[in-house]
């Protein structure tokens, strides 16, 4: 079913950090008035990035996350700079987080964190045939690089410290669209 998207009567804005918040006046086609939030992302979004080491495993970062306090395991992931494309982007951030390069970079589809209150866009990047090459990034230690094979994502989606949402789907996204090319 097609709806007609709520007119905005009114928008008022709030600082919020690395967001601005807006409240919405809302009405919706069947005349009922909502005020709704969101969190407008200030920037050009972020990559998530895929980083095939051979055609089996994939290469994953232990990095520090400040919001559980602990060591997590994740995607190769950063923001995309003034004038980068998301290709760009995530060359980039696959070297200074995992030390390398790639000739080939794939843009799969974007994904959003939480759609119903914020407008941040993270664009899933596939990265394969990788050569070693290292740039200094903004990380205050060095990232631990581990290797994992795709076989065993059933194992990495149950361990505690991997519960980013945005690097299981991409795993997911990424093996599915691996296996429609082979």
């Amino acid at each position: 079913m097609s709806r007609r998207l709520p007119t905005i009567h009114g928008v008022t804005e709030q600082e919020a950090g690395p967001y601005r918040m807006e409240r919405l006046d809302l009405e919706f086609a069947n005349g009922e008035r909502r005020r709704f939030d969101r969190l407008v992302t200030r920037g050009h979004g972020a990559v998530v990035v895929v980083p095939m080491l051979d055609d089996e495993t994939v290469l994953l970062v232990r990095e520090y996350a400040a919001g559980v306090h602990r060591y997590e395991l994740g995607l190769v992931k950063g923001r995309i700079d003034a004038g980068e494309t998301p290709e760009q982007a995530a060359d980039r951030e696959l070297k200074e987080e995992a030390g390398y390069g790639a000739h080939r970079i794939d843009v799969l589809r974007p994904l959003s964190l939480a759609p119903t209150y914020m407008s941040h866009q993270s664009w899933l990047v596939l990265a394969r045939d990788l050569y070693p090459e290292k740039l200094p990034g903004d990380e205050p230690e060095e990232l631990e690089v581990v290797p994992w094979k795709l076989e065993r994502l059933d194992e990495l989606m149950l361990r505690e410290d991997f519960s980013e949402g945005r690097s299981l789907a991409a795993l997911f996204i990424a093996r599915e669209w691996l296996q429609r090319l082979s």
